[in-house]
């Protein structure tokens, strides 16, 4: 079996620096950071996540 191009990623808010969401992203497609504006529970608002380790 070929090695599998999905990865498993944290998403990190920007703001406030907590992890909040798991993911899964295509490398193969989209090798820079990961960037988007979800919901974070302790700010209580949407910011900006970024994908972290």
């Amino acid at each position: 079996m070929a090695a599998d191009a999905r990865v498993k990623i944290t998403l990190r808010c920007n703001e406030c620096k907590q992890r909040n969401y798991n993911t899964k992203k295509n490398k193969k497609n989209t090798s820079e950071k990961v960037e988007l504006k979800k919901y974070c529970r302790f700010c209580r608002k949407h910011t900006v996540h970024t994908e972290t380790k």
